[in-house]
């Protein structure tokens, strides 16, 4: 096992690309990545792995602390081939990612399969749009991956950097849900996005579109809850990890805490986190219903719901919105006829929403700005 270590610049996500490449082959060892700050793994991590295993990643903790994911050669590389399959000819990719969460772990790998090593932008200082289109230009990248905050500020920037955006023959988002209106405003602007979902047990993105990449699996089970499986499974966990989670790897694939529903036209529409349902007066609503309706106002380019404690409904449902021109009580005016008992009884307008992980809310902290606790 080899620590690589990144810290946001392009020579380290050089060196991670190259080691990763090598491991794919088999001609070197596992690699884990750690990011900027992260503490030195614990010996239990970097003990050797089986021969099958080409890397180790660590997830972003959204249910607790992270865990250290085994992923295969043969999964990652059908992730990677079952990508290029989708999207089109085999092409150069632009990470703009961190280099050590999965999403950033396959840009480097798929550009490497290419047969050309990946752009990188220089993240030591976050991400910035001008850096973006400054990366962009002259890369002769494809492809490249973002999460939905990325992309709202390329969109917000304009000019160089959203022409930049416009130049790659498929722009992947995931990492957090994307709003229809997001998806809309960025098809409007010539941006040719992609949707994913996926998670690190499942090399990252899984389905595109809605659909199912070549050889992955997918299940709903009866309460909703999303199963995946096939060719780009993860091997389990490695170290210290509950009961739960070792019987999230099933015979039959991985048990995701995601709750989905099949469209009319055989599509996967992923409807949030089981965990993040809110209960309101023996209902229960999911975020992303309230998130919709938010997200249609004029104005409202962010929106995050969540629940609080309430003695008398058990939960009640608050919401945090970002924009320009935005009135608190007037948002919560103009969704609370069509959201019934799932509108919101708070909305706070905020600069930025807090973030967490490679750009995905942080509902524990939407929690605490109105006072509430890390569970309703």
């Amino acid at each position: 096992m080899e620590i690589v270590p990144t810290d946001g610049s392009p020579d380290a996500a050089a060196r991670l690309g190259a080691l990763a490449h090598a491991a794919l082959a088999g001609d070197g060892p596992a690699v884990l990545p750690t990011g900027p700050g992260d503490p030195a793994p614990p010996a239990e991590l970097t003990a050797p792995v089986n021969d099958t295993v080409a890397a180790v990643v660590t997830t972003t903790g959204s249910t607790g602390a992270p865990k250290a994911v085994l992923l295969p050669a043969a999964s990652l590389r059908a992730s990677a081939d079952a990508t290029s399959a989708r999207l089109g000819p085999p092409g150069r990719w632009l990470l703009a990612l961190p280099a050590h969460h999965v999403a950033g772990l396959q840009v480097l790998l798929r550009s490497a399969r290419a047969g050309a090593p990946a752009a990188a932008m220089d993240l030591r200082d976050g991400f910035r749009p001008e850096a973006f289109a400054a990366a962009v230009a002259g890369a002769g990248a494809a492809y490249t991956s973002l999460v939905p905050t990325q992309l709202v500020r390329l969109l917000d920037a304009g000019g160089a950097p959203l022409e930049a955006l416009r130049s790659f023959t498929a722009v992947l988002l995931g990492g957090a849900a994307a709003d229809p209106v997001l998806l809309v405003r960025a098809r409007t602007a010539g941006v040719p996005v992609v949707t994913t979902y996926g998670m690190s047990e499942t090399c990252g993105g899984c389905v595109y579109e809605g659909r199912p990449l070549d050889g992955v699996t997918v299940t709903l089970e009866d309460d909703g809850r999303i199963r995946l499986g096939g060719a780009t499974l993860a091997a389990g966990y490695r170290g210290a990890v509950s009961d739960a989670d070792r019987a999230a790897f099933t015979p039959d694939g991985f048990r995701t805490n995601d709750l989905g529903a099949w469209r009319p036209d055989g599509r996967l529409e992923v409807l949030g986190r089981a965990d993040d349902v809110i209960v309101t007066g023996g209902e229960k609503v999911a975020p992303a219903t309230v998130e919709r309706a938010l997200l249609v106002q004029d104005g409202v380019r962010e929106a995050c719901a969540v629940g609080l404690p309430d003695a008398e409904w058990g939960a009640r449902v608050v919401a945090a919105v970002v924009g320009d021109g935005l009135d608190a009580e007037t948002l919560r005016a103009a969704v609370a006829p069509g959201l019934g008992r799932a509108a919101p009884r708070a909305v706070a307008v905020l600069d930025a929403l807090p973030l967490r992980g490679i750009g995905k809310p942080d509902r524990a902290a939407v929690r605490a700005h109105f006072g509430g606790s890390d569970r309703a």
